[in-house]
């Protein structure tokens, strides 16, 4: 690989529900298992989706003692961590945010979802506030564009990252069964149409009422299908980030340079 690559793992993990010492043991197997430069985890992986009321008392800063024993995991394994977590408002008490954390050796990251699912089965307004803005987040010299389950069924987030300089799309999601085929269309699309590298991460296995059905993954910025997790079953599977293929994308099909920021809201 140049020095621009980078490897990728997405992690589909089974969440312990509520149990985040047990979920943090579950990343550092992962973090054992393959050698990569990042590792990427789904939404709420620290406590699991279905916790509900109990996010109260299991949300914590980014100052707190989980994000804390992560960055020491990703210390030592010399990676980054990308993962979900029920996340404390550093200024207003009890405001929690869905959040997006990536920890590494050049300090901590977050976003907070902009789009709460708050419709048919799903009650994250029950819970979480909204997120300001799209945030880009950086790690070794990659521009990350990062978002969470629903935020990707809004485009102009996507165009926006894109139009910011993302070259990776990273959806940390928490979907059931019932949105598999909406997902597994959207996925792509968001690579195709912003010429970037798309990556989705989802949750796996049965929470309460709500069953999981993981399917992780990646998609260059041409649309080819890079790496597929399995259906219903914990699964790792690696990609590689390629600038050349990134240029050769956007000289094929320059939506980017031809993008109206005015349009993406940006």
């Amino acid at each position: 690989m140049s020095e621009a690559d980078m490897r990728i793992a997405l992690v589909q993990s089974r969440c312990a529900l509520g149990d985040k010492l047990g979920n943090i043991k579950s990343m550092k197997k992962a973090l054992a298992a393959v050698d990569a430069d990042l590792f990427v985890f789904c939404e709420l992986y620290l406590t699991g989706y279905m916790v509900r009321d109990q996010v109260h008392r299991l949300a914590e800063r980014l100052d707190g003692g989980s994000v804390s024993k992560i960055s020491d995991l990703a210390e030592e394994h010399g990676c980054g961590i990308l993962f979900g977590m029920a996340k404390e408002d550093d200024e207003l008490p009890g405001v929690i945010k869905n959040s997006a954390v990536l920890v590494s050796e050049e300090g901590v990251q977050s976003y907070d979802k902009v789009h709460p699912a708050t419709f048919g089965p799903f009650e994250e307004g029950l819970y979480f506030a909204k997120g300001d803005a799209p945030t880009i987040m950086e790690y070794r010299g990659v521009v990350f564009g990062t978002c969470i389950c629903y935020d990707l069924f809004h485009s102009e987030m996507a165009r926006a990252y894109a139009l910011g300089g993302a070259e990776v799309l990273v959806c940390l999601s928490a979907s059931p069964y019932t949105s598999r085929d909406s997902f597994e269309r959207i996925v792509p699309a968001r690579a195709v149409e912003n010429t970037v590298y798309s990556i989705y991460v989802n949750q796996v296995g049965t929470q309460l009422n709500q069953v999981f059905f993981g399917g992780s993954q990646a998609y260059g910025p041409r649309g080819d299908q890079l790496a597929k997790c399995r259906y219903f079953q914990d699964d790792i599977r690696m990609i590689e980030i390629d600038r050349n293929e990134l240029d050769l994308a956007r000289r094929m099909r320059p939506t980017v340079r031809d993008g109206s920021a005015d349009l993406a809201g940006l």
